[in-house]
């Protein structure tokens, strides 16, 4: 079990402190009354399935010593009005490092789709992932 702990200071921002003493800090974006002067909840979460993606990755490539340091993900967040605000689809864009084997391909891809955020996510979320490889 992790407890994080936050605060609201007021102005649509709010702080985030872990367990170690890493703290990070929220704030409205602007289409939804704030000022965008930090990540959003929900650029968190997409924040969130692009770290576990690469994490999950990496215990896989780590136990069969396949090179995946400077493998890289971005996301991109779509966001939803109807029925209500929230996150419509993540588009994620995985491209790897040179040097990772053929045979490492289908697995680590096949990983990528099981990290946990991906699995808690809602089931009308739609998660399209390309893999990019060099």
């Amino acid at each position: 079990m992790v407890r994080i702990e936050m605060q609201y200071e007021g102005e649509l921002h709010s702080s985030a402190r872990h367990p170690s003493g890493a703290t990070l800090e929220t704030d409205a974006p602007k289409d939804n009354e704030g000022r965008g002067e930090a990540f959003s909840p929900t650029d968190l979460l997409a924040t969130a399935l692009g770290s576990c993606i690469l994490t999950v990755m990496g215990i896989v490539a780590r136990r069969h010593e396949w090179p995946l340091k400077g493998t890289t993900v971005s996301v991109e967040k779509h966001m939803v009005a109807d029925p209500t605000r929230r996150i419509g689809r993540l588009d994620v864009q995985v491209e790897f490092s040179a040097g990772i084997p053929e045979s490492a391909r289908r697995v680590l891809e096949r990983t990528a789709h099981t990290c946990p955020v991906h699995n808690s996510l809602h089931p009308e979320t739609k998660v399209d992932i390309a893999f990019h490889w060099n």
